[in-house]
Parts: structure tokens; C-alpha cells; sequence
């Protein structure tokens, strides 16, 4: 069995996660998604999210390509959740191409950054909003 694992927020949840989470379980048999936690966002990323960190996990359990769900805590757990987890794929976006290189140095899993869906981000849905507030 093949096992992929991801990363990310996944807060106000749009086609381009799905498409994301669809192209990363097509790389494997199971996919694990590792999701920010609320604290994890706030203190190393300054991101407060729209939607808390159950009602997140509790969208991405509902996605047929999700297996499991589980929390990212700290930017350093990539390697020993990798191990645990027995990963053979990492992947995340290309926004974050070359940043997570050292993964494949560190484990036996490969490193895939799979492009983004242009058209759309929570940054863009955030920004609508705001305007149409305004």
C-alpha cells in the first residue's frame, strides 16, 4: 500500500483544496492530511482561521479522499510523522516548491509539489469578502 501524506490549514474549504487532495490521493492508495491546529496557526503563523480546527477536520473526514486526519502542531513534525505513518509521498502545493526538500534526505518518502488551482485561494475568498462588506 502506498500512503501520501499533505499539509495545510484548509480553512474555508474550496474546489482548489479538493482538486489538491484528489491529485495527492491519486498518487497513492491512503492519504493522510495533516491539519493545523487553531494554535499552531496563530503562534507560528499569525493566520487566525474562519473555521476552528474541529469543524476543519470535521470537512476534510468527509472528503472521499481523506483516510485520515491528523493534527499539525509545529513546522518540525514532517519527518517523524513521515516515519510514523510510514509515508511513501509528501506533498504539498507548488507555492511551497523546494521549501520541504530536505524530507527526501531525511526519509525514504519522495517530495511532490503539485501545482495550485490559479483561480482560486482562501486569500482571494477572504479578500471578496471583504469587499463585498465594504
Amino acid at each position: 500500500m502506498k500512503r501520501v501524506i499533505t499539509y495545510g490549514t484548509f480553512d474555508l474549504l474550496h474546489y482548489g483544496h479538493i482538486e489538491l487532495l484528489k491529485r495527492a490521493k491519486a498518487l497513492g492508495d491512503y492519504l493522510v492530511v495533516a491539519l493545523s491546529t487553531d494554535e499552531f496557526n496563530w503562534k507560528s503563523k499569525q493566520k487566525k482561521s474562519y473555521f476552528s480546527y474541529e469543524k476543519r477536520k470535521q470537512l476534510l473526514e468527509a472528503i472521499r479522499y481523506v483516510d485520515l486526519v491528523i493534527p499539525e502542531e509545529n513546522w518540525d513534525q514532517k519527518v517523524s510523522d513521515i516515519k510514523l505513518y510510514q509515508i511513501d509521498t509528501f506533498v504539498m502545493g507548488d507555492d511551497w516548491a523546494g521549501k520541504f526538500d530536505f524530507v527526501e534526505e531525511q526519509t525514504d518518502a519522495n517530495v511532490v509539489y503539485l501545482p495550485r488551482t490559479p483561480e482560486i485561494s482562501t486569500t482571494k475568498i477572504k479578500e471578496e469578502l471583504k469587499k463585498k462588506k465594504n
